[in-house]
């Protein structure tokens, strides 16, 4: 699995102007079910994304697609870690990994 972590580096207005297309990508990594879980940073900051299913290779380049990347309005850190104690509800995800 994989924690990647959004930093913004332009102004939430710069921000807003992507979210929609933003939505769309995070929409298509979901339906591929590459990505577990999103959302903001609190203060809005940045986001979290946890992956899934993938390769740290794939990560970098699934994160390419992005308009957040394809229009520099965040920095991300990619963090790859194993699973190994976790809530009972969240067996049946971790063991298709």
């Amino acid at each position: 699995m994989f924690i990647i972590s959004l930093n913004y580096i332009k102004a939430i207005g710069e921000i807003e102007a992507h979210i929609d297309a933003h939505n769309d990508f995070l929409n298509k990594y979901y339906a591929d079910r590459k990505f577990l879980i999103s959302g903001r940073k609190n203060p809005r900051t940045g986001g979290i994304i946890i992956a899934q299913n993938t390769t740290i290779e794939e990560i970098k380049e699934i994160i390419k697609e992005d308009p957040f990347h394809q229009y520099e309005v965040a920095e991300y850190e990619i963090t790859e870690f194993l699973p190994t104690k976790f809530n009972a509800d969240l067996k049946t995800i971790l063991q298709a990994l």
